[in-house]
């Protein structure tokens, strides 16, 4: 199949027997991650995160009784995932556990929703429906079927990981309540937004530019670029232009390393420079910039390393410690973020939502989806679980999902410093090398 390589065992598995303990039946979800390409470090590491969730899940009896079976559906670029998507639906495989990057994420919630499938969204932020990206022009997706459709959030999609609003709406509260006290300028602060011009990036502007504008802040400009082929040296001289004293930027790693790189050569001054998911907050972006990260904040989801045990209910961290452990031990590596988020947020639909689902159909797992609700704190990333229904603004979204805010406190060392029950060193505002 084109773009997409299934392996293991394939199982008809539509209902799942509460209460009964038939050892040799099992019930199958698929995994839909992105293991090559761009995002195949990230989305690897993410589906890593997600396969331990189900290791931990069967040995604890699995599934009221029924072992739980991975299906993997490795993609290697966004237009893998249509294909990838009919060939689990011809399987009868209803739910999926994915999808790490965003522009994935809203092909694969117009899918689900054209097929009946349930997409259940570990990693990616950005937006779906008809603000999404079109869908790739091939043989899966016909002139009919240019643009992405509507997505029935809370039915056939649902988001664990903070929404992509969400990220940028921290960031911009965070420097108004948690740092503000300590910057050197009074009064509101001039914003400017820089953003890659995707899913993703648009969904962390408009949160960051609601939120500057709700609360009386100057929103100096708005900077939409394309990931690849952009001038960063323009773009810095066009930031600085509008004289902004804030700059959030939501990018990838190496535009995101870019920008900063051209604002340091352009002496483009700031009082406070923050970014978010894909960039900002990824231990590649301190290795390249070194000093130049230092003092910058980023909006994102935790590492195992960086969640405080007592910040976690007990099953918090009995889940946090054996994950993490586990993890190292496999992969010879520290449980990164996105494994984090691929643990904690697979680990919710296997070990609370599915045994209460009764069938492993989209139907029957988004409802249980809407009854079970964690509390904040129980899952190993420090979030929970409460899913807004179905005609909600926010539909299909985790409003438990974990997110904090990080700093790069020295060259190559970043912490979490809010909120404060999460912080793992105080909020220190440093002047950042311009």
């Amino acid at each position: 199949m084109r773009g997409a390589a299934l392996v293991a065992g394939i199982a008809t598995a539509a209902t799942i027997l509460v209460g009964c303990g038939n050892a040799k039946s099992s019930v199958t979800v698929a995994l839909m991650y992105p293991t090559t390409g761009t995002q195949g470090v990230q989305g690897s590491e993410e589906k890593h995160g997600a396969e331990l969730a189900a290791e931990w899940v069967n040995a604890r009896g699995g599934v009221n009784g029924h072992r739980l079976k991975l299906v993997a559906a490795d993609l290697d670029r966004p237009e893998s995932v249509v294909p990838a998507m009919a060939h689990l639906a011809a399987q009868r495989i209803s739910v999926i556990v994915g999808t790490h990057g965003s522009a994935y994420s809203a092909l694969a919630a117009t899918e689900a929703t054209r097929r009946h499938l349930l997409i259940w969204e570990t990693g990616a932020v950005g937006q779906v429906g008809w603000d999404s990206e079109p869908v790739p022009d091939n043989e899966y997706a016909p002139e009919a079927y240019e643009e992405n459709g509507p997505v029935a959030a809370g039915v056939n999609f649902i988001r664990m990981a903070p929404m992509g609003g969400d990220l940028g709406k921290q960031a911009v509260d965070f420097v108004r309540t948690g740092l503000r006290s300590q910057l050197p300028v009074q009064g509101p602060l001039r914003w400017a937004v820089a953003y890659v011009d995707d899913p993703y990036g648009r969904a962390v502007e408009a949160g960051a530019t609601a939120e500057i504008e709700a609360t009386g802040q100057p929103l100096v400009g708005r900077f939409a670029y394309s990931s690849s082929g952009t001038d960063f040296t323009d773009l810095a001289n066009r930031i600085a232009a509008t004289k902004p004293q804030a700059l959030y930027v939501a990018a990838y790693i190496d535009d995101g390393t870019a920008l900063r790189r051209a604002l340091v050569a352009q002496h483009v001054p700031l009082v406070v420079n923050l970014g978010t998911s894909s960039s900002y907050c990824m231990p590649a972006f301190g290795q390249r910039l070194g000093a130049l990260a230092v003092g910058i904040f980023a909006s994102d989801k935790p590492a195992a390393a960086a969640v405080r045990p007592d910040a976690l209910n007990a099953e918090g961290r009995a889940t946090l410690s054996w994950a993490s452990a586990t993890y190292r031990a496999r992969y010879h590596a520290p449980m990164t973020s996105h494994a984090l988020s691929g643990f904690s947020n697979a680990y919710a639909l296997f070990a609370h939502v599915l045994p209460r689902a009764g069938r492993a159909t989209a139907a029957a797992v988004a409802a249980a989806a809407q009854a079970v609700k964690l509390p904040v704190r129980t899952l190993a990333n420090g979030g929970g679980l409460d899913i807004a229904p179905a005609g909600a603004a926010d539909a299909g979204n985790n409003r438990n999902a974990a997110s904090v805010i990080w700093e790069w406190v020295a060259p190559d060392q970043e912490e979490i410093v809010w909120p404060p029950a999460f912080a793992t060193h105080a909020v220190t505002w440093m002047p950042i090398d311009q």
